[in-house]
């Protein structure tokens, strides 16, 4: 029972990381000029560099190592098909919520597989991927919140819904969690398909919707963005697996 409640603190925590990152993008008026720039830039790039982690440490290793080639490829891709989709369906009704897609489809796979590590017993490994996920959804949250506020009137009711939604998806990761622990533990292919379904979306998402708005002329900061997000995936990675 404690191990159950610990599972949920750590994910809730890494969930609330979302909400965090998203009241960071409202301070846009202290420095506008620099936010609106390289800062927001390099931070969009960031979480980039974070989801590209996610999918070649995480999701694909985990994702291929209990599955066929074939059902593989096709998990994979049926990810991005239906990323390239739900794309479609947003132009269609000219929303922006593009990066809202990624930062969701990426936290509630991890969230399943950590409450799967947990019910394998691997409760270090799950602490190490509890942190990763609460340093990814930072950034995320920071650049889902810049582009929803983008395609939304201003006014403060409308970054309380924000702000609230975020903290409501937050949910989602305990939730996932507890499947994770309960159901989908006994399922391990199950696990896998879903954990590659996700890569392909997040692998979509980030080359239409992160990577274009991550670019900046004559700056060089937003790349680096992204190569340090990728590496505190590295790290991760390497702490989980290796233990130091």
């Amino acid at each position: 029972m404690l191990d159950v409640l610990l599972m949920v603190m750590v994910t809730l925590l890494a969930g609330l990381a979302m909400p965090a990152g998203a009241m960071l993008a409202r301070v846009e008026r202290i420095h506008p000029d620099w936010l609106e720039n390289e800062f927001r830039h390099s931070v969009v790039a960031f979480g980039g560099g974070a989801l590209l982690s996610a999918v070649a440490l995480v999701l694909v290793p985990e994702g291929s190592a209990r599955l066929d080639t074939g059902m593989a490829a096709l998990c994979f891709a049926g990810g991005g098909l239906a990323f390239m989709l739900l794309d479609v369906l947003l132009a269609h009704f000219r929303t922006r919520a593009g990066q809202l897609a990624a930062m969701l489809t990426d936290f509630i796979p991890e969230s399943l597989a950590l409450g799967a590590a947990f019910a394998y017993g691997s409760k270090s490994g799950a602490m190490l991927l509890a942190g990763l996920m609460a340093l990814q959804n930072l950034p995320e949250g920071f650049n889902a919140y810049r582009e929803l506020s983008g395609s939304a009137r201003p006014g403060k009711n409308r970054d309380k819904r924000a702000i609230t939604s975020f903290v409501v998806m937050s949910l989602l990761g305990p939730a996932a969690a507890l499947a994770g622990f309960f159901w989908f533990a006994g399922n391990p292919p199950l696990v896998s398909g879903i954990m590659l379904f996700a890569a392909g979306g997040i692998l979509y998402s980030v080359f239409q919707d992160i990577a274009p708005q991550a670019v900046l002329e004559r700056h060089w900061a937003p790349p680096m963005g992204a190569v340090m997000g990728f590496l505190l995936g590295i790290l991760g990675h390497m702490l989980t697996t290796h233990g130091t």
